[in-house]
């Protein structure tokens, strides 16, 4: 037989049911502040994989860094052309042989050149066969006219002499008057015929002497002529022109080539200078004479800026560096080197390690390392001028603050890291 509960138990029994459907909301709701309240869970990274630095204060050097080559200094590398037209014979040295001013590097042929020499060798000893005969010519007609103005000459004195001959005998009556007068004549006469004479000798060797030299020129013109040719026949025998190195010979044999055509090419290795390409961000603040470091892996050696490029090529600004130290064994012309190029000195002032993102004058974030916990947490740090391999701190880290550098993209959604 049933037996009915009363009403007060069957409401006590629905009052504690809605306290514990009360109590479970209030506990579900405060775990969930609590959820929601915990971060995340700090992603794990091996510190063995990153790069950390330590801010530092104190001098920092600032340099800029470009990769180049070595190349021979201005007049220390030379193309010697071809001086005339001809065909490429005989190549008697190949690239890498030590060589001197007369050693000669190939042979050339030109028939027309040898042609042109016999020519003017023909033609020059025949003006000069000329000259000669010429000369002998007038040397006879020299003296033909001074034979002539010897005979009028004499026979002026005799009549100069028997003119005061008659004059004092005249004086005595013994010498008629006519005969006086026409002694006077005569000599008168001669003298006149005497001064023309001469003149006319002064005219004669003048005339000589300006044949003469005209035939000389001619002589002059022709020598010269015949020098040319023989030059350029000369030419055919290609020398180095300089101590040094030969580079190149762009040349085959039987190749016909041009005036003007370069055909060898000479490098004295001693004196080299470096083309470093720096990138056109960091040229800015370059200046010549600034203090250089050259490094062609086999040694390191000073130099000094002397010349920079105003232009910029493919992103990069060519920088001239004369070098001041003697050269390493191995150096020689295009060899790729490294160059490093001194800025500026700035002293006491905060820095770091260069990081992998982030150029000078911005704002960066970087994982600041925090030795109690081991972890790392973003901060917002403010560059300054930039170096080779450091870098301005103006904002955001103090001295003694550790820093990740390394490239941390693969963690951008993270404000914190672990480091393992």
């Amino acid at each position: 037989m049933d037996i009915q509960r009363p009403a007060s138990v069957a409401k006590q029994k629905k009052l504690r049911q809605i306290g514990l459907a009360i109590a479970a909301v209030l506990a579900i709701g405060a775990v969930s502040v609590v959820l929601a309240r915990l971060k995340p869970a700090a992603p794990t990274v091996e510190r063995a994989t990153v790069w950390v630095d330590t801010v530092k204060r104190g001098p920092m050097v600032r340099q800029v860094r470009g990769l180049g080559t070595l190349v021979p200094v201005d007049e220390a590398r030379r193309w010697v052309p071809a001086s005339t037209q001809g065909r490429v014979e005989k190549i008697i040295l190949r690239p890498g042989v030590q060589v001197t001013p007369d050693t000669v590097v190939l042979e050339l042929s030109d028939p027309q050149a040898q042609q042109a020499l016999s020519d003017a060798e023909q033609q020059l000893r025949a003006t000069e066969a000329d000259y000669g005969s010429l000369k002998a010519q007038l040397d006879t007609e020299n003296l033909n006219q001074r034979s002539a103005a010897a005979i009028v000459e004499a026979d002026y004195l005799n009549a100069r002499l028997e003119k005061e001959v008659n004059e004092g005998l005249a004086k005595d009556g013994l010498v008629s008057n006519l005969i006086l007068r026409q002694s006077t004549v005569r000599a008168d006469s001669l003298a006149t015929r005497d001064k023309i004479e001469k003149e006319r000798l002064k005219v004669n060797e003048a005339s000589v002497l300006a044949r003469l030299q005209a035939q000389q020129a001619r002589i002059d013109q022709l020598r010269s002529l015949y020098a040319l040719r023989r030059q350029q026949v000369d030419q055919l025998r290609v020398r180095a022109g300089m101590f040094g190195v030969l580079e190149q010979v762009p040349v085959e044999v039987g190749q016909q080539v041009a005036p003007g055509t370069n055909l060898v090419r000479v490098a004295d290795p001693t004196r080299l200078k470096a083309e470093l390409r720096v990138a056109e961000t960091q040229a800015r603040d370059l200046t010549i004479g600034q203090i250089a470091q050259v490094d062609t892996r086999n040694g390191i050696i000073p130099g000094k800026v002397i010349r920079i490029d105003p232009a910029a090529q493919n992103g990069t600004v060519t920088v001239d560096v004369a070098l001041e130290g003697a050269l390493p064994r191995g150096a020689r012309p295009d060899l790729s080197v490294d160059g490093t190029i001194e800025l500026e000195r700035l002293d006491n002032v905060l820095y770091v390690g260069r990081p992998a993102f982030g150029q000078e004058q911005s704002t960066v974030g970087l994982f600041k390392l925090d030795k109690e916990t081991g972890e790392a947490n973003r901060a917002q740090v403010q560059l300054g001028r930039s170096s080779v391999n450091t870098i301005e701190i103006l904002g955001g880290l103090a001295e003694g603050d550790e820093v990740v550098l390394s490239d941390m993209s693969a963690w951008d959604q993270f404000d914190r890291i672990r480091l393992r």
